[in-house]
């Protein structure tokens, strides 16, 4: 069964380019974005990594640490973070996960159990499915999850957006509308009465019975 949002990020510890962590611990108290790769060495990957890292910046102001994961040993991680930079302009400095026998891949299901136990001789086109981003909270649950294509490099801008709305979600009872950007406004929850939305967010309009709009809250 696919993991779900608001289910428990499966936990694991493992070898990365920073040294050895547990996922969870690495976490600690904080939010964080595990995002996956089919092999190392290849184009749009290798494009991703190195936008991701020139946003290393961005997420710490989030409270977010950045965690990338690639069918491959931590000795070829090595080797490709020089490719990263050299046509991203990029250093990458956050970890990279080890997963050489594809325990973590299938832990995270997306592998299936019968993709065998090492990433040698394994192709981009046989790890295809290693294409993932799971944004996890603070309770270590899953926040989010999105799977992409070999051939469509993901839009990190839209995770930030992403951490920006679950930050304010789980903070107020409100939830964002599609396009929503950082103080614009926002949607109140069915679970506030209009009276304790009139006292907690300062007035509302009603464009449907079903729809309560206000400013986004602050703090």
């Amino acid at each position: 069964m696919a993991l779900r949002i608001n289910d428990e990020a499966p936990d694991f510890s493992a070898d990365t380019t920073a040294g050895p962590i547990n996922f969870h611990e690495w976490i600690g108290d904080g939010w964080a974005v595990l995002f996956s790769h089919p092999k190392d060495f290849t184009p749009v990957c290798t494009t991703e990594l190195g936008y991701m890292a020139g946003l290393a910046g961005d997420f710490a102001k989030r409270n977010t640490k950045i965690i990338g994961i690639s069918v491959d040993p931590v000795e070829s991680h090595q080797r490709w973070k020089q490719d990263i930079k050299d046509v991203t302009g990029h250093a990458v400095d956050y970890p990279l996960i080890g997963d050489p026998e594809l325990k973590i891949a299938k832990l995270y299901e997306m592998l299936p159990a019968s993709a065998g136990s090492s990433s040698e001789g394994r192709t981009p086109a046989d790890n295809a499915t290693v294409r993932s981003v799971f944004v996890v909270g603070p309770d270590k649950k899953i926040k989010l999850s999105l799977t992409y294509p070999m051939t469509t490099g993901r839009n990190f801008d839209e995770i930030l957006r992403v951490i920006d709305s679950l930050q304010l979600t789980a903070k107020h009872k409100v939830a964002t509308p599609a396009q929503w950007k950082p103080g614009e406004d926002v949607i109140i929850t069915p679970a506030v009465s209009d009276e304790e939305a009139q006292a907690k967010f300062g007035g509302f309009t009603r464009p449907k019975p079903y729809i309560r709009v206000t400013k986004q809250p602050q703090g």
